[in-house]
């Protein structure tokens, strides 16, 4: 019999992250919202001064950057309060009265960028080339080039006290997804009953038993599917913000917005959805290849997960996974092994599955703390590449946290995926190098093959859906359940090709996606999974000019453009180069298997 979840005090509290390296009592927390509180007033005492001089402009900019930092610890720590436990009512309302005091900070500051952008032309210019406001350069560059997209205060003060209403759609759906939303329980083969849920779904889809993977598929998408129109009803909620505020601050669509606050061109995302586009009969050749490897008169939407080759049934526990983990990323250094060390030792990760804990995994971190991660671990190898991945992210925020000033430490998202994505890959070389028959070799190709298959095509899939909603709602299409449902069945019968039976429930995939919700996001893991793909072979082929120019990256945090930031590591990201080089290793490596 599955054992059921355990409530968190159940658990074992060295498997649970530390939050009070955040945070460390009740009064230090009651102190940092006094701080905030007392901040907050102090931003009237600046309005109409900024075009003063230097000395009372860096002033503000310290003071801003001050509430940002401690903005960062009070949120991080509210968030992953909640993420321990979604049910907890007092973890709820701590984040929303955190929320609640950010959005009148972003009141009460929302007069800044307007009077930064009305400071004359010659006066920012000296301002520009003051020694003291050298630190804030970049930061004053970046704010002037959105010129054109910024309001006057009063309509920047709205669009800031919008900005928890915006937040709601999202809260909606993670409330639903993670504290309410309930999955039938199936049998198994021996008439045992076990439970489903978002941990153990992607375990369970690995079984052999087909009949016990098609009812989990069932059970989960199921309950999607009953309440579909209410998450549909959150989804276009989420989106219309998006449009709405794109519009009004002059973007010709919300995605032009979403990539210019990372600095990357739209050329980007454009040439992943033709360059994925054009080589689609690669996928298809893999579905092939996986409809005949399982001996099956049809391939339908729950055989993707069952592992193509023997020797896949190998557990990882969590302190094998760590071992593994040190030993396959060697070729990073001494260094960084022993960051993971600490990392792993030090309760940075919030490591099992308990009743009302987030889905999911990610890495948290606030300037001047280490990094935090959360992840439910499952003893699969999807765990310890998740392990990895999250680390990646940690240790990314380490290097540039040590590297840059707090203006400059946090990084996009779209170099962010990279950093994750390389340690995955340098593992999986690792552990092919090292497999020690033919067939876990082909296994480890086949599971590498998955990777290429779930990264780079599934998420250009998502960020093509998304893409078509947005194009929806603002062309005044309604995002419903039915024609949400359809676009995305038309989607995976586009990506999968003719020997995939697309199934029904599948369809309602897009209500369970809660990166859907982090607007033009999904995009990034396809091209940081091209970019990662020739990273990692270049330094675990020991190419030392690659090693460098990688930790230069990692180093770099936001100061210089993510596109710039790439090339520290030899690659071009505005071109299809990067991700057909990725695609052209995935054909190898099936023509192989072929």
């Amino acid at each position: 019999m599955a054992e059921a979840l355990k409530k968190r005090s159940e658990m074992d509290p060295q498997f649970q992250w530390d939050l009070r390296d955040l945070i460390p009592t009740e009064k230090a927390l009651e102190e940092l919202f006094s701080e905030l509180e007392s901040g907050i007033g102090r931003y009237e005492g600046f309005k109409g001064r900024l075009g003063e001089d230097a000395a009372v402009l860096k002033e503000y900019l310290d003071h801003d950057v001050a509430m940002d930092l401690k903005f960062s610890r009070l949120l991080a720590y509210a968030i992953q309060k909640r993420d321990e436990d979604t049910s907890q009512s007092a973890s709820q309302a701590l984040l929303s009265r955190a929320q609640l005091l950010l959005s009148r900070a972003m009141e009460a500051s929302s007069f800044s960028e307007p009077e930064l952008l009305g400071i004359p032309e010659p006066v920012m210019k000296g301002f520009l080339e003051d020694g003291a406001l050298s630190g804030y350069r970049l930061y004053l560059e970046r704010i002037l080039a959105r010129k054109e997209h910024m309001l006057g205060e009063r309509e920047e003060r709205l669009l800031a006290g919008f900005g928890q209403t915006a937040a709601a759609p999202s809260a909606i759906f993670t409330m639903f997804n993670n504290a309410d939303v309930r999955f039938q329980a199936v049998r198994g083969g021996d008439g045992e009953e076990i439970p489903v849920t978002h941990g153990s779904y992607g375990t369970l889809m690995e079984s052999w038993d087909r009949s016990l993977r098609q009812a989990v598929f069932h059970s989960y998408y199921s309950s999607y599917r009953q309440f579909s129109n209410t998450l549909a009803a959150a989804y276009e909620g989420h989106v219309k913000q998006a449009c709405f505020t794109a519009r009004a601050r002059n973007y010709s669509s919300s995605r032009e917005m979403s990539l210019a606050a990372n600095e990357v061109p739209e050329q980007v995302y454009d040439s992943l959805l033709e360059t994925i586009g054009s080589r689609l009969p690669a996928l298809h050749r893999y579905v092939r290849l996986r409809k005949e490897r399982l001996g099956l008169p049809e391939l339908h939407m729950y055989d993707l997960f069952v592992p193509l080759a023997g020797g896949t049934d190998k557990r990882y526990p969590y302190e094998e996974g760590k071992r593994l983990i040190l030993e396959g990323l060697k070729p990073l250094g001494e260094e960084y092994g022993k960051l993971l060390e600490t990392g792993f030792s030090s309760r940075w990760i919030d490591v099992y599955e308990n009743q009302g804990k987030r889905s999911g995994g990610y890495s948290r971190h606030v300037y001047g703390c280490h990094p935090y991660v959360l992840m439910s671990y499952t003893d699969s190898l999807d765990s310890v590449l998740t392990l990895a991945h999250e680390m990646g992210h940690s240790l990314h925020s380490w290097y540039s946290d040590h590297a840059q000033p707090p203006a400059y430490a946090g990084y996009t998202i779209f170099v962010a995926e990279v950093a994750s994505t390389c340690n995955e890959v340098i593992l999986f070389q690792h552990m092919i190098r090292q497999a020690g028959t033919r067939e876990e070799k082909e296994s480890l190709i086949f599971q590498l093959l998955d990777r290429f298959r779930s990264v780079m095509f599934r998420q250009t899939m998502f960020a093509e859906f998304e893409w078509e909603t947005h194009k929806m709602c603002r062309d005044g299409i309604p995002l419903t359940a039915d024609a949400l449902c359809s676009l995305y069945h038309g989607l995976n019968e586009k990506y999968f090709g003719p020997d995939m039976c697309v199934d029904p429930e599948i369809d309602v995939e897009w209500a369970r996606i809660p990166h859907f919700y982090y607007t033009f996001y999904v995009y990034q893991y396809a091209t940081a999974f091209a970019a990662a793909v020739t990273i990692g072979q270049r330094i675990f082929d020991g190419d030392k000019n690659a090693l460098e120019g990688y930790f230069n990256f990692l180093k770099g945090g936001s100061s210089m453009k993510p596109t710039e930031l790439l090339k520290l590591c030899g690659l071009d990201m505005e071109g299809p180069g990067v991700v057909n080089a990725a695609l052209d290793v995935f054909e190898s490596l099936l023509g192989s298997l072929e």
